[in-house]
């Protein structure tokens, strides 16, 4: 698991609705400050030393009145018990940190040194900060998160409709047989941002926990079939099919700036030839027009393009070219024939409205 996932996967332990949330929110407005350990690793009990073994299921009610004591307070992994309270962390104080408080310093040295989450709750600033490995996190109050969330929706909708436009061009010239590879990478870039800014608001429901389901909804209903898109243009375009996986990796891992670099995705996605230029021709190989085909099932699409290896081609077969593919017959030859050639009508209309 990635460390970004392993670090969301802990804020959604401590999101609004849980009961560990609960339990926080009665120190914070106490003022009390707390200093809390999820987890029962051999390293985080080979630093605690002292303190009451306390063996209870975790309530809010109980967090709080054990947070009254100075010690830090011990949690399960699944921070559904409470295992010691009043204790004291010995972390090797050689790791460096850039906290003042006793408290932080202390928390932050403990979730380098464990790799566990650790919550430090400040009793002056009334601030909830998380600490896991090298990661830190100060939490936000809920209406902050879901301003920023509904912000972010607003861009997610501009960016998915130029790239619904983007794509419209696409399938239009996909069937005029006019695609260059500006054309294709135009796209991959563009449905590249939508999935930043949609993992993005992914974070802010996290944080939102059951406060951010309606958020979580309009997420859904923007982001139906773009991921797809983007994934069939991929599997349309690059020279391997096979390394499927391997480049939406790379892509993944780009920088912002590298991502608005087109040549250079051109040549991670395995154009590497001197005389392959933005302007080249290309041809797609057709898995995502006719995955557009109501009720053609991805086995019969995949034996289409490997019996006819391109789009241009499928596009040109006859009906009794279409029948002899397996897992065609000539009814559905013919639907696919039809379908195609909807396809084709509303994509041109689609580009000039």
């Amino acid at each position: 698991m990635h460390k970004d996932e392993e670090f969301f996967k802990a804020i959604k332990m401590v999101a609004p609705g849980t009961r560990l949330y609960e339990g926080l929110e009665n120190i914070l407005r106490a003022r009390t400050g707390a200093l809390v350990v999820v987890g029962d690793s051999e390293a985080v009990m080979k630093i605690a030393d002292g303190g009451f073994r306390i063996d209870a299921d975790m309530e809010p009610a109980s967090l709080y009145e054990l947070a009254k004591m100075d010690g830090a307070i011990v949690l399960s992994s699944d921070a559904k018990k409470i295992l010691l309270a009043n204790a004291h962390l010995n972390p090797d104080p050689m790791i460096p940190t850039g906290e003042t408080g006793t408290r932080h310093r202390t928390a932050e040295r403990v979730a380098i040194q464990t790799g566990e989450l650790v919550i430090s709750i400040s009793q002056r600033r009334n601030v909830i900060t998380l600490y896991r490995g090298n990661t830190r996190y100060v939490m936000r109050e809920i209406g902050t998160i879901l301003a920023k969330a509904n912000q972010a929706l607003q861009t997610l909708q501009k960016y998915k409709s130029v790239l619904e436009q983007a794509l419209i061009n696409l399938s239009a010239l996909e069937f005029e047989d006019l695609v260059t590879l500006e054309d294709v990478f135009t796209v991959i870039q563009r449905a590249e941002m939508v999935a930043r800014i949609a993992g993005e608001i992914e974070h802010y429901i996290y944080e939102l926990g059951t406060e951010g389901r309606l958020v979580s909804m309009q997420l859904e209903e923007l982001m139906a079939d773009v991921e797809d898109e983007g994934l069939l243009v991929l599997r349309d375009y690059i020279p391997d099919p096979e390394k499927l996986e391997e480049v939406r990796g790379l892509l993944l891992n780009l920088s912002y700036e590298e991502l608005l670099d087109m040549t250079g995705i051109l040549r991670l996605v395995g154009y590497t030839g001197t005389n392959v230029t933005l302007e080249s021709s290309a041809t797609s190989r057709g898995y995502r027009i006719l995955k557009k085909i109501p009720r053609l099932p991805m086995p019969v699409i995949e034996n289409l393009v490997k019996n006819f290896g391109d789009l241009q081609r499928i596009l040109d077969a006859t009906t009794e070219e279409l029948d002899e593919v397996e897992g065609i017959g000539e009814v559905r030859a013919r639907s696919i024939k039809e379908g195609l050639r909807r396809l084709r009508e509303q994509v041109l209309l689609d580009r000039h409205i």
